[in-house]
C-alpha cells in the first residue's frame, strides 16, 4: 500500500532487511514564555533497519544549533524521539526553574551567546502488534532511550538519560489517511533543568492527492515536561512528496498555541531507500 508505506518507511518493505536513510532540516523560533527570543536549528540523521516486515529499529544523530542559552536544545528539539506518522516530530518545550519561566539556569538578560554542536542521540525499536485490515487498523508499539550526548553546559542536551514508548495507530481508507499516537516519557535527573516525565499525543489526517502527494493536517499536544512549563499544543500542516520509488521529500510548517511552544517553526526532510 504506496501511502502506508510513504508515511511509515521501514514498514512496508519487500522480503529481506531494508535500510533508510533519512537527513532533516527543521527551524523553531519563540520565547517560550522567557521573554528572551531564541531561535533552533535540528539537523538530524536517521537511519532505520527493518529487520523483518514487522520489526524495525532506528538511530537518530542530530546537530543542533541555538541563538542563546535562554531555552535547552535538549528539551525543545530532543524531546523523547516522538513520532507523528511521517517522520520525526519535535515540540518546543518550555517551563520555569523555581518558577522564573526559563529553561536556562542563567538569569534573565545574562543568557550565553550562540551555541552549536552535537545533540542528545535516540535509539528506537518498534513492533507491529496488529498488521492493518479492511477494518482493523495498524497497531505498532514501540521503546525508546535518550543517551545525554549533548553538552548541558551548552544547552544543547538534558545531560540526562530518557526512556519511553508509544503506541501508533494508523488506517487507511480510501485516499484518506490517519494516524494517532500516545506515549509518555520518563526523563532522568538533570543538574540544570527541573525535568518531569511526561505524555504526549500525536494525531493527524490527509489525503492522498495523487500517488505521490501526500498532504496531512498534524496535531501535537504534550503535558509540560519541565517544572513551571504550561502544556504545549502546536499544529502543523505537512506535506510528502514521492520523488521515485525510493527517495522522497517531506516539509512542514508550524505554529504553536501555548506559552511553551514555540512561536513558528518549519522543516523539510529528504528520505532513501537502500
Amino acid at each position: 500500500m504506496l501511502v502506508a508505506g510513504t508515511l511509515l518507511p521501514g514498514m512496508a518493505r519487500a522480503d529481506g532487511p531494508a535500510l533508510s536513510a533519512t537527513l532533516g532540516f527543521e527551524f523553531a523560533s519563540g520565547d517560550y514564555g522567557s521573554g528572551v527570543h531564541t531561535s533552533s536549528v535540528y539537523l538530524p540523521l536517521t537511519v532505520g533497519v527493518a529487520a523483518t516486515d514487522r520489526l524495525g529499529f532506528s538511530v537518530e544523530i542530530p546537530y543542533v544549533y541555538q541563538s542563546n542559552s535562554a531555552v535547552n536544545t535538549g528539551v525543545i528539539l530532543g524531546s523523547g524521539g516522538q513520532r507523528a506518522g511521517m517522520q520525526k516530530e519535535v515540540a518546543a518545550m518550555n517551563g520555569g526553574h523555581g518558577g522564573s519561566g526559563s529553561m536556562s539556569t542563567a538569569p534573565s538578560g545574562s543568557y550565553g551567546g550562540s551555541a552549536s554542536g552535537l545533540g542528545d542521540i535516540t535509539a528506537k525499536a518498534g513492533y507491529v502488534l496488529v498488521p492493518e485490515g479492511e477494518f482493523m487498523p495498524r497497531i505498532r508499539p514501540y521503546l525508546f532511550v535518550k543517551f545525554p550526548t549533548g553538552d548541558e553546559n551548552k544547552a544543547l542536551g538534558t545531560g540526562a538519560f530518557d526512556e519511553g514508548g508509544a503506541v501508533e495507530i494508523f488506517k487507511q481508507l480510501g485516499n484518506w489517511y490517519t494516524f494517532a499516537e500516545a506515549g509518555y516519557t520518563l526523563q532522568g535527573r538533570s543538574s540544570v533543568l527541573p525535568l518531569k516525565d511526561y505524555c504526549s499525543v500525536n494525531a493527524g489526517a490527509g489525503y492522498a492527492v495523487t500517488e505521490a502527494l501526500l498532504p496531512m493536517l498534524v496535531v501535537k499536544t504534550s503535558s509540560a515536561p519541565i517544572e513551571g512549563a504550561s502544556q504545549l499544543v502546536e499544529t502543523r500542516i505537512k506535506l510528502k512528496y514521492l520523488v521515485t520509488g525510493k527517495t522522497s521529500l517531506e516539509g512542514y510548517l508550524a505554529k504553536g498555541w501555548t506559552r511553551s511552544s514555540a512561536d513558528f517553526g518549519s522543516g523539510i526532510a529528504v528520505s532513501y531507500d537502500f
